[in-house]
Formats: C-alpha cells, structure tokens, sequence
C-alpha cells in the first residue's frame, strides 16, 4: 500500500500505471531472495525480475535490497546518467515526501559531507587516471617474466635458478594481481568498455584468471565488507571464525569444525600457502565451466599456453607443472597478508545498514605510505580510500587521504594506520582473540 493512501497496488516496472509514493516501512519489506526493491535518489525501483541480468551480478545488488542504495549506486557507476536508462524501466515509484531521504542507522549528515567531498575530488581531477603510471607498471611486470625465463635459458634449470625464478615469477604475479585490480575497478580508462576488456586481458591472459569470477565476487566486498553472508571474503567455510559475535555465537551452539582456539596457529598452514593455489583456482575454473563463461575460458586458456610453451622445453610438463604450482604458493602468501592486514581485525559483523563512511571505516584501516608499501601492496595499504571511491585511481590515493581523514575527525570516527609489520601481526592477534571467545563461551555459556 502506497504511503499516505496514494496507491493501493505498486506498479509493475515498465507497466505504464502512475507511479506510487511509498515508506520506507515498505520498501523494506521487499528484500527477499524473488522480491527486492531498492531506493536511489529517493526513486524506488524494483529490481526483482532485472536483478539476474545485473552486469556486476545478483549478489552485489541484492544485498541492498530494501534499503537506499544511493550511496553505492555513485561509487560503483562512473557514467550515471547510462545507467539510468536500465533503471528507468525498473521504477515504481518514490519515497514519501515526509520520509528522509536514508534509512536505518545511517546518519544523514555524515552522506551530505561525503558525498560534498566526492564531488570535490571530481571536480579537483582525483577521478582522472595517468596513462604513463598504469603502462610503467604493465612494463615491469613483462620484463619480470621476460626476465625469468631468459635468465633460466641462459644459465640452466638449477635449484638456485628455479628458486629465483620462482620468485620472479611470484611477483610479476602479484603485480599483474594489483594491475589486474585497478582495470576491474574502472579507474584507468574514461569508458567503461575499454576497462572491462584490459582487465580480461590482464588477468585472463597474465594471471589464468576469470574476470567475470572476480567482478562478481570482488564487487560483493566493496558493497558489504565484512558483514557476514554478504562479504564473501569472510565466508571462512567454518574453517575460521572471525570478529567478536561469530565466535560466542559458534561456542554458545557447541559449534566445533576446528580446535578454533589453536586457530591463529593453523592459519599459517591453511590460508597463506593454499588460498591461490587451492581454492581460489579450484573456484576459477568450476565457475568458468559450470557458468559457460567461453570468453573468460578463452583468455584464461592463452595464459596456460604461454606458460606451457616457455617452461615445458625446460622442465617437462610435470616439472612445469610444479614450478606453476610453487609460483602459486608464493603469491598466495604475499597476497593474503596484503588483503587480511586491512581487514580482519577490524569489526566482523552481521549487517547493520550504515551509511557509507561509517560501513567502509569500520572495516578496513590504511598502512602507513611508503615508495616500498605502495608497490608492494599496489596502494591497497590506502585500503580505506580505496573502499571510499573504489573508481579512483590508485596513485591518488595519498591526495584524497588528508580531505578523508578531516571528514572522519569531524564525525568522531577512527582512521587507522599501521606499519607494516603491525597490521600483519594483527592478523595473527585477531585470529587468537576470536579463538579465545568462542572457547570461553564454548566452555561457559
């Protein structure tokens, strides 16, 4: 029933009839699994019948199902106004006049200031990519491989050989990982198509990766990060449990997978060696099967041939198939500290509906900037303004930086920054904390 007793019946997308006015009571009433509305701008949209043909996925749109998706819709589209033309068709209506214009926790100061400071960094150039700093780094990850491979045909397949180029080999790869990161984000290119075809290249091509895979998945962090069944990245398998709530809730139901107060010890035997060269992989191919994704399949597959054509002279095809697998393992490690030091120890919780600014900063802390930081993590130790403006390229990160953390000094809210070696202990910390809750209500509660 539309607010105020203006409609009594919503109207059906692209039906024709007039177009309701609705309270924020409804709207959130449609965020099932067959039935969810979503509000941009005040317009309600029901997106129940579309959502399956959503460029970025089901998932990543579903999760702002019944609730004002406003904010998320501007970071994550860079051409609003195309965007519109798949959301026109979809509208049934807009928010009760009387109505605000957020819903839930979300403070209506905190979006009018930041999205005040996006327009700034629009208008200042921070969303404009230079073309030289993403082709110097395309050029060294090139010449890392180039490099491995001549320097084993010229010297020979030893142990000491096989072991540096392993290491070449790793960071070519973890550097393709971060280019590869910055082309799914659409923070190079003005057009949009430019960057989705790049990133097919980077990270089917150099990587053996699926495009489509990553979007999917990726996207569904930035939405919701670190809010369980949303975040897909703390989607431990029961493996883990993470924060301060899961813990309790796990011992409190006598919920033992794991011995997880030894967790923080076994962590280094299952996550860091096994998430690339495991699941990850495992993941990459079934999705790329099972989804019928030929494209992906297509540039993936060029990967593989390249690599088979330059090692397997070298070392047969089951010795290139090791080296593969122990490239792997190294960038496993490298990317797992990169990733989890930015946000697993920060809150791990199930949804709140906060706004923006709140929901990234509670989740997601920077480490401190250096020449050797910014490579080695591809800028993501400015993991806090990349969760902000997830569109914008990375080597602005450090300009914005001093305008975000105005903003949340001004609204009482933490900005965190670590060295390096802290925010991978905190890993480790993190872990044994969560650990030691879930056995004391194992044992207690």
């Amino acid at each position: 029933m539309g607010g105020g007793g203006q409609q009594t019946e919503p109207a059906e997308p692209g039906s024709g009839k007039t177009a309701g006015v609705y309270t924020w009571e409804e709207v959130q009433k449609h965020r099932s699994r067959n039935d969810q509305w979503l509000v941009v701008n005040r317009k309600v949209y029901n997106i129940s019948q579309w959502v399956k043909r959503h460029p970025g996925g089901s998932r990543v749109i579903g999760h702002y199902a019944g609730e004002d998706a406003t904010e998320v819709f501007a970071a994550f589209h860079p051409d609003q106004k195309f965007v519109q033309k798949f959301l026109k068709p979809l509208l049934i209506g807009e928010l009760v006049a009387t109505e605000p214009n957020q819903d839930g926790n979300k403070n209506a100061e905190i979006i009018q200031d930041f999205d005040h400071l996006r327009e700034q960094a629009e208008k200042v150039g921070l969303f404009q990519a230079q073309p030289l700093f993403f082709f110097l780094h395309l050029g060294h990850i090139v010449l890392l491989e180039a490099l491995a491979w001549l320097m084993l045909s010229h010297w020979g397949t030893s142990w000491t050989m096989t072991l540096l180029c392993s290491v070449l080999l790793a960071t070519a790869q973890s550097q393709a990982g971060w280019l590869q990161h910055d082309f799914g984000h659409l923070s190079v290119f003005k057009k949009s198509k430019w960057n989705h075809l790049v990133h097919k290249f980077v990270i089917g091509h150099l990587k053996g990766a699926s495009a489509n895979w990553w979007n999917h998945r990726h996207f569904q962090h930035h939405a919701k990060p670190n809010i369980f069944k949303k975040d897909p990245d703390i989607n431990m398998m029961d493996i883990f449990v993470l924060g301060n709530t899961q813990p309790v809730e796990y011992g409190i139901k006598k919920i033992k997978h794991y011995p997880y107060n030894y967790q923080h010890q076994y962590f280094f035997l299952v996550a860091p060696p096994l998430l690339i060269p495991v699941f990850y992989n495992y993941n990459i191919m079934k999705t790329m099967f099972t989804q019928r994704d030929w494209v992906d399949l297509a540039w993936a597959s060029t990967y593989y041939i390249r690599y088979f054509y330059c090692y397997v002279p070298l070392y047969g095809v089951f010795g290139s198939l090791a080296l593969m697998m122990f490239v792997r393992f190294l960038e496993s490690h490298w990317f797992v500290w990169v990733t989890q030091m930015s946000h697993l120890p920060k809150e791990i919780d199930h949804e709140r509906r906060q706004d923006w600014l709140t929901m990234q900063l509670q989740a997601t802390c920077n480490i401190e900037q250096s020449f050797f930081n910014d490579w080695f993590s591809g800028h993501l130790n400015f993991q806090i303004e990349h969760h902000l403006f997830p569109r914008m390229p990375r080597h602005n990160y450090q300009l914005v930086a001093p305008q975000v953390r105005e903003l949340c000094e001004k609204h009482g809210i933490p900005y965190e920054t670590k060295t390096l070696w802290r925010g991978m202990v905190d890993v480790v910390r993190s872990l044994k904390t969560s650990g030691e809750l879930w056995l004391d209500a194992y044992l207690h509660k």
